[in-house]
């Protein structure tokens, strides 16, 4: 039973592998080389993943992206209606992975020149039984949302350590965020409600390395623009 069940598998892999190799690539516009992981709409089935399909309208080839309802830009009282993280979707949850780590050093400048850091960071908003008044990360929002919770609402920026939680307090509501201008040492709830509409990334890059170089280590040639394995 293993045996069979064993080779089913085998033949499937192998189905797809072949299937990935048999689909030519689609273009839009400027767009010559649409090829795995991405693909274009009314592209064969099996050629490409869904969540990676573009459109081409107007010989622009063009992503659709999701936008929350919940959030309005200049209303501060707004608040993401979904609460997804980037743990929700496959390939993409990677907290430790800077963007310099797809960059080869011997390849001029970088297409991210940003610093070291977490590509995410959480807007973590906290229902608390008495006031927080000796820790600044707690900023208070009554100034902008009606909470309809009985108590004290307060939001932070970044993860918590230990020694940060506040007795008395549980947590209600948490949301993603890769806006680069979000500074954790800065207590402003404008600045995290700036945060939260800028939403959250979700790169491509780990599963197109993945499946060029059997692994996540690769960069991006800014001449080739290309995805290139370290060890070619």
């Amino acid at each position: 039973m293993w045996r069979e069940r064993g080779l089913i598998v085998l033949l499937f892999l192998l189905f797809q592998i072949h299937g990935e190799d048999a689909c030519p690539p689609s273009s839009c516009g400027k767009i010559s080389n649409i090829s795995y992981p991405f693909r274009l709409k009314g592209d064969p089935q099996g050629c490409g993943l869904t969540m990676y399909e573009l459109s081409c309208e107007n010989n622009i080839t063009r992503w659709s992206l999701l936008v929350d309802p919940g959030l309005q830009q200049s209303n501060c009282s707004s608040l993401p209606r979904y609460f997804f993280s980037p743990s929700n979707f496959t390939h993409s949850y990677l907290t430790m992975i800077p963007y310099p780590l797809y960059i080869h050093p011997k390849h001029g400048s970088s297409v991210w020149n940003y610093p070291e850091r977490l590509v995410d960071e959480h807007i973590v908003f906290w229902n608390c039984s008495h006031p927080v008044t000796g820790n600044p990360k707690y900023v208070d929002t009554r100034g902008c949302l009606n909470w309809k919770w009985k108590g004290y609402i307060y939001a932070v920026a970044g993860d918590l350590i230990a020694e940060d939680i506040e007795v008395g307090c549980e947590v209600k509501l948490v949301s993603p965020t890769s806006w680069r201008g979000l500074d954790t040492n800065t207590y402003s709830y404008d600045m995290m409600h700036t945060a939260l509409l800028y939403g959250f990334e979700l790169s491509w890059i780990p599963l197109a390395c993945e499946d060029r170089c059997s692994d996540i280590d690769c960069y991006f040639s800014s001449s080739s623009h290309t995805l290139q394995c370290y060890n070619e």
